[in-house]
């Protein structure tokens, strides 16, 4: 291996990630733009246009630095339409992850965060800067977890669904796929699905909301 790609570089949290990949000893070997736009990487850092990927870097283990979970899906497929296959996992070295701790394939944990035991994180999920995930939490695939936010013990939220920064979410609830958990919201009560709840304690505000159900991680 000479290096990690990543895939996607309009998010400007990708530079989050590549300090993590430097922490870790691991060097970037390319971003692939695959969206025009612009690039938020470092002017150190090799950008590859998606039409110029050759074979050598297509045999590379990937990342993909977006934090909504419907970017991160559509990139998914982008990615292996063009020849990725090796998702790469990252927990940033700043952590202690526990022992019991199980962590799907392409997922990504920032700096500064706190992981408990027991827990399960699924496939292609984003934990941002700070975040603390309590004891027995089920993360599904491609959900999406902000800076600062506290996930109590026993807490399990569905695939691709996005806790917004600073929020709390309280013991044993359930937050549905696809649901959005606003900015600094705590949340009292399971959530549905495709919902959108703001507020102190959270409220719903909106049902029915958009997500991206069509993609497997496999």
């Amino acid at each position: 291996m000479t290096g990690i790609i990543l895939f996607g570089t309009g998010s400007p949290v990708i530079v989050d990630v590549e300090e993590s990949l430097h922490r870790a000893g691991l060097a970037v070997a390319a971003g692939i733009r695959n969206r025009p736009g612009p690039c938020h990487l470092p002017d150190d850092v090799t950008v590859r246009d998606l039409a110029a990927v050759d074979a050598q870097l297509r045999g590379l283990p990937f990342l993909i630095p977006l934090f909504t979970p419907a970017h991160r899906q559509a990139a998914l497929g982008e990615a292996r339409a063009a020849g990725f296959s090796d998702a790469w996992t990252l927990i940033d070295p700043s952590v202690p992850a526990p022992r019991r701790l199980a962590i799907g394939a392409g997922s990504y944990v920032n700096a500064g965060c706190s992981l408990g035991s027991a827990s399960e994180i699924g496939a292609f999920v984003f934990v941002n800067r700070g975040a603390s995930l309590g004891h027995h939490a089920r993360i599904g695939d491609f959900a999406s977890i902000g800076p600062g936010v506290v996930i109590a013990g026993h807490v399990t939220l569905g695939r691709g669904a996005v806790i917004g920064a600073g929020a709390t979410v309280l013991p044993e609830l359930t937050i549905g796929a696809n649901a959005v958990v606003g900015g600094g919201a705590v949340v009292t009560r399971d959530v549905p699905p495709a919902s959108l709840v703001v507020g102190n304690p959270a409220r719903i505000v909106r049902s029915a909301i958009g997500g991206y159900r069509g993609l497997a991680v496999g």
